[in-house]
């Protein structure tokens, strides 16, 4: 029985399309030549080849009515399909799969629902699909978008995929606006050419703020030009961007914005010209910049306030700033040589540290904060230290973070904080005193059997004993009632004045370091 169509023509291509929907089956018109069959080229394609957008429209908003025993579903491949594809507010419930075709105009599933759609290794001009739900797998590998991909506050239940695919950020002025497509994106313009033509800050090849995807989101492979925009997205499979490459019109490559995933990989020679912005993620497994590359002209890496269970930052090479503040982070692998001159690590808290660093590494990470000084990256580190048993290492962080401070306090705050340095190290040193302590004993116990003091009153009985003598000079109060027994001579008398106040400053000294040790968490 022949089928009852609303159109007064239809092409050989289109028929087949039209007699293979009921069933679902495949209609291909491909040629079998991959240079003639690349869907680039589409535009060329004859009438052969070539089915109006509104046909497909009409099937799939159910103008032939399924085959009893079948499942009905678009499946075209090698097709050049004229006219926008315009399926917004509807709903959809068969498959489509589009494969190898050329859309010359946009796709358009805004506020639609729909089953899966598969537009693989095609060619189209632009995608919008803000919205929607849809019912499956959204699905772009292998394809070409000349003017982004509008994905706001869509649902996916499925798996969101975008490997392999190259995309470009749309023209200024209008959602996807302008008549003429971009050039090619295999040979894409310059930057400079870019800003040259109208191109302003921050334009996105794929704008989804607000997606939802409840599998994966895999784009290995991907080649943007202009960022990705993913503030507020949450993939409940992960987010999988190895070997991605991502060329920002502006200054951002990746806005990831309080995004929720189970994992986030950035790795496998993944390159981003411009910052990767991840503020206030939660991700439950690894975010991983494993042999990444990231290169912005201010901060490259911008990841503070974010919750993560193991980061991994062992890029081949980072330019610009780094931030971590205020971030909470499980596990943290880095090594040394990842991180620029510029780290913002203030507010920053870790479980554990792993990495091939020794200490002095670790305390030059801590310092670079182009803020200045900043106390808590110090009293972290040495937490860590002390948590894993290793108390030297925490004390020796401490000495540093006072060092540092003292830079920030004025002339006399710094000469007593030079002093307490070598008296005592701050406090967590406190076996320089006794070395100080020592080396006044030694001295004076020389000199004063070199020199001996005379008795003050002549009728006492009593034996000179030096080093007792010195002893009780170096006591901030006489324990041994030599002082007033005994006056020194000639230069000594400058000796013992020397070793009277060195025992007032290393007495005060043990005191103010104790008090630092006790409230080891102070800032100040």
């Amino acid at each position: 029985m022949r089928r009852s169509r609303p159109f007064w023509h239809l092409s050989p291509a289109e028929h087949s399309v039209w007699e293979a929907y009921p069933t679902g089956e495949w209609v291909d018109l491909r040629t079998g030549d991959r240079e003639r069959d690349d869907p680039a080229g589409g535009g060329a394609w004859g009438p052969e080849r070539t089915v109006r957008a509104e046909v497909l429209v009409a099937l799939l908003l159910g103008m032939a009515p399924a085959e009893p025993g079948h499942t009905p579903g678009l499946r075209l491949a090698g097709a050049r399909i004229t006219g926008a594809l315009d399926l917004s507010d509807a709903e959809i419930t068969t498959k489509v799969h589009l494969l190898n075709c050329h859309l010359a105009e946009t796709v358009d599933l805004t506020d639609s629902v729909t089953k899966g759609v598969r537009l693989r290794g095609c060619d189209l001009r632009r995608l919008r699909a803000g919205r929607c739900r849809i019912d499956g797998l959204l699905d772009l590998d292998g394809s070409t978008v000349h003017q982004g991909m509008r994905l706001d506050n869509t649902h996916v239940t499925g798996q969101f995929r975008l490997s392999r695919a190259r995309v470009s950020a749309p023209r200024p002025g209008g959602d996807g606006g302008g008549e003429r497509h971009l050039r090619d994106i295999r040979a894409p313009y310059s930057g400079e050419e870019l800003k040259e033509r109208g191109y302003v800050q921050d334009q996105w090849a794929v704008w989804a703020g607000g997606l939802s995807v409840d599998g994966g989101a895999f784009m290995r492979g991907l080649r943007a030009t202009g960022g990705l925009r993913l503030i507020g997205t949450r993939f409940s499979g992960g987010l999988y961007l190895r070997e991605a490459v991502v060329k920002a019109i502006g200054t951002q490559a990746v806005n990831g914005d309080h995004m929720e995933t189970a994992s986030a990989e950035f790795s496998g020679g993944f390159s981003a010209e411009g910052t990767v912005r991840l503020r206030g993620a939660r991700i439950a497994g690894v975010l991983s910049f494993d042999k990444a590359t990231v290169k912005a002209p201010g901060r490259s890496l911008h990841l503070s306030h974010m919750q993560v269970d193991e980061l991994i930052l062992t890029a081949e090479k980072i330019e610009g700033e780094v931030n971590l503040g205020y971030s909470r982070i499980g596990v943290l692998l880095d090594r040394p040589a990842v991180y620029p001159d510029a780290v913002h690590l203030n507010g920053t808290t870790y479980e554990s540290l792993r990495g091939d660093w020794t200490v002095a590494e670790r305390l030059k990470w801590v310092c670079r904060d182009p803020g200045g000084y900043r106390p808590q990256p110090y009293e972290q580190l040495a937490a860590w230290y002390r948590r894993i048993g290793h108390e030297p290492d925490a004390r020796r962080v401490l000495v540093a973070k006072q060092r540092e401070r003292r830079g920030t306090l004025p002339a006399a705050g710094r000469g007593w904080g030079r002093l307490l340095d070598v008296m005592v190290g701050y406090g967590y040193r406190p076996w320089l005193a006794a070395g100080w302590a020592g080396l006044l004993l030694a001295v004076g116990t020389t000199a004063f059997s070199l020199v001996p003091p005379t008795k003050i009153d002549p009728e006492e009985v009593r034996a000179f004993q030096p080093f007792i003598y010195t002893l009780d000079l170096l006591a901030p109060v006489s324990v041994f009632e030599q002082r007033a027994a005994w006056e020194p001579v000639g230069w000594t008398q400058w000796l013992a004045g020397v070793i009277i106040v060195a025992g007032w400053i290393l007495a005060t000294a043990l005191i103010a370091g104790a008090a630092r040790v006790l409230r080891p968490q102070s800032g100040s």
